[in-house]
């Protein structure tokens, strides 16, 4: 059953990422959190983002702008090292309340309240219209970079902040995605080989065929994605994006998940 609900998930929230611009790591990640602990369920996730990612620089990467790559890209890098070494930190807390629901025992760590709160967070940044609308200075990249790349390493939340800086550098559509999906994907290396240099727990060749599905099935919601770009309106799935974080970072918040 894992595998279906993996699979779906990384399709539909691939799927997503092509008309919101950010999506997968949020949606997949508390999907993966349904069958692992939620440090686990960040790796594996990050995994998946990231070749995913590298799936998309094969279609547009050559459009990227590599100055602003370097500008924002090298002070994200550094973020997101502190943002994983905070969340291994965490990851070995104790739970800070355990409470009975449906007789069932839940336990709410630190580490889980902390993504609850950044999933609430970028969810209310989609349904605010001022929010919705911020955009930063130009000169604001370095700043940019660092806030990005620390959320990116702490809970792989990366894309909504990212976008954010970026728009107001004048940069056409093309090389805006491009730049994107550039600089995501040195998030992503780095988050990663601080998550694999710590965690022996994430298993990769146990773990391998569930994390091979979610993959596949995310290149599928990638193609399609692309497909039906020109058929989905930018602002239904913003929406339906926001709901569903929102939802999932109260049951997350919760420990139900």
């Amino acid at each position: 059953m894992e595998y279906v609900i993996i699979a779906l998930v990384a399709a539909f929230a691939s799927l997503l990422t092509f008309f919101s611009g950010f999506g997968l790591g949020t949606i997949l990640t508390p999907a993966f959190m349904l069958f692992f602990p939620i440090e686990v369920a960040i790796a594996l996730t990050g995994i998946v983002h990231l070749l995913n990612n590298l799936f998309k620089m094969g279609l547009v990467g050559m459009k990227a702008n590599w100055g602003v790559v370097l500008r924002f890209g090298a002070p994200a890098v550094v973020g997101a090292f502190i943002g994983a070494s905070l969340l291994l930190r965490f990851s070995v807390s104790e739970p800070i309340y355990v409470y009975q629901l449906f007789g069932h025992q839940l336990e709410v760590f630190t580490v889980n309240l902390i993504v609850a709160g950044l999933m609430a967070f970028f969810a209310i940044f989609e349904l605010v219209p001022a929010l919705k609308k911020l955009e930063f200075d130009k000169n604001k990249l370095f700043v940019g970079g660092a806030i990005s790349g620390f959320f990116g390493g702490l809970s792989g939340h990366q894309g909504a902040l990212r976008s954010a800086f970026l728009i107001r550098y004048g940069l056409s559509k093309d090389v805006f995605i491009a730049t994107g999906i550039t600089i995501a994907s040195f998030i992503d290396i780095t988050r990663l080989g601080l998550y694999f240099s710590r965690m022996e727990e994430i298993n990769i060749q146990d773990n391998l065929p569930i994390l091979i599905t979610a993959v596949l099935s995310a290149f599928l919601g990638a193609y399609f994605g692309r497909k039906l770009l020109k058929k989905v309106t930018l602002g239904f799935v913003q929406w339906t994006v926001a709901i569903m974080i929102l939802i999932l970072s109260v049951l997350l918040g919760m420990g139900v998940i």
